[in-house]
């Protein structure tokens, strides 16, 4: 279909001018929801056996070093991710986090959780939080995120640790492009790269181009957020494959597995309807995500919606009338975000003025009246807050206290 203007699937709400990049084909169907049909028509008996003869080469025999490095955090996929890897797959991996600075309450109780139900080592890092800041002030005011040093530090703290303990193995989750717009297909199994991380994940700066672009920093402030050079990944041997090609995919199943099986705790939290995914951040459903609707057209609840209208647990018309009621909400918290970096929140405005584009045309950022459904039923039902026991901080990091629930 060859046009210039804004289309949107006639499946899903995604439209083509989504940032990933996504086609419609001649029938009005994008790519992410065509290949998203695979979930159906794959066997994941035959995917998961390759899987198994694919990491037979990294099962060690000594229970004293590690099979694989496994990046986690306190929400998302973590618990379901550590569960294949160790209790399935019978691989004893290195848990790796990177430390944030935005952590709830829930989120620390999750992390401790997690590594205390699947028995795992845990490496976190920290970077000082000087540094921190001074990356946050100049990315907000020049790309219009303060996201960028969380998005680097957990894609290259799990390379980078692969590279140090000299584990080639490096296990994420699910591709997002994948997911959302079909970028390939799951029989690609395409593996992380640097260049992705630094399209997509990174908005096309790397630590070093930091550097040359904005005289605010120096070498001290981002030399933790390198990625590893060629010829040191070659040395190891580092390569990084996503579970998403080998497993069917589906976060809520998922996460409602995690719940009943392994003690994972959910929460509600703002500008979406999904009680699972970021529960461990005090910013990225509210400030992080209301900057991105500006910038983009849509927050992180179209994402949500669009995954449930492809799992068919919701109906477009109820998606559309969702996805209106969540991105109206004004984000929430952000006044801790702002009083850790010392600065005003008058200066969001001049942000919004410079990065903010127009809304493309599209059927997903008009006001839809239908009822909304009670996502309850579907399956979104927290069990847990945010605060635990009131308490509204950022937590820096902790390790939790082992006795307590």
């Amino acid at each position: 279909m060859k046009t210039n203007s804004v289309q949107t699937c006639k499946r899903c709400l995604y439209n083509t001018s989504h940032p990933l990049g996504l086609v419609l084909d001649t029938e009005g169907i994008c790519s992410g929801c065509r290949v998203h049909e695979e979930k159906d028509q794959l066997d994941w008996d035959e995917r998961w056996d390759h899987l198994e003869n694919l990491i037979k080469p990294y099962r060690g025999r000594d229970s004293r070093y590690y099979d694989c490095v496994v990046p986690v955090s306190g929400a998302g996929d973590s618990f379901f991710i550590v569960h294949l890897v160790k209790e399935r797959l019978g691989l004893n991996p290195l848990l790796v986090t990177y430390n944030r600075y935005y952590n709830t309450p829930l989120g620390i109780r999750n992390l401790t959780q997690l590594r205390r139900r699947f028995n795992c080592d845990l490496l976190i890092q920290s970077v000082n939080p000087v540094s921190v800041k001074k990356i946050i002030r100049t990315t907000l005011q020049e790309l219009g995120s303060f996201h960028w040093p969380a998005l680097a530090g957990q894609t290259v703290f799990p390379v980078q640790t692969a590279v140090s303990h000299q584990i080639p193995l490096v296990i994420w989750g699910a591709h997002q492009g994948i997911e959302q717009v079909g970028m390939f297909s799951h029989l690609n199994e395409v593996e992380m790269t640097r260049r992705h991380r630094k399209d997509h994940d990174l908005m096309g700066y790397e630590a070093d181009d930091l550097l040359s672009t904005f005289n605010t920093l120096t070498e001290g402030d981002i030399w933790q957020y390198r990625y590893p050079v060629e010829s040191e990944l070659e040395s190891v041997g580092v390569r990084g494959i996503y579970l998403g090609n080998f497993v069917r995919w589906d976060p809520l199943a998922q996460h409602l597995k995690m719940v009943k099986d392994c003690g994972y705790r959910s929460a509600k939290v703002t500008r979406t309807f999904d009680v699972f995914d970021h529960i461990d951040d005090w910013h990225y459903m509210g400030l992080h995500d209301y900057i991105k609707q500006a910038k983009q057209g849509f927050g992180k609840v179209l994402d949500h919606a669009c995954r449930e209208i492809r799992h068919g647990r919701i109906s477009r018309p109820a998606a559309l009338s969702i996805v209106s009621r969540y991105q109206r909400e004004a984000p929430e918290h952000s006044e801790m975000l702002f009083q850790w970096l010392g600065i005003h929140q008058s200066g969001l405005k001049y942000i919004l003025q410079k990065h903010s584009q127009p809304n493309p045309t599209s059927d997903s950022n008009t006001h839809h009246l239908e009822t909304l459904p009670d996502l309850r039923d579907i399956g979104f039902e927290s069990n847990d807050t945010l605060e635990r026991n009131q308490d509204k901080r950022m937590i820096v990091i902790g390790k939790g206290y082992p006795d307590q629930d």
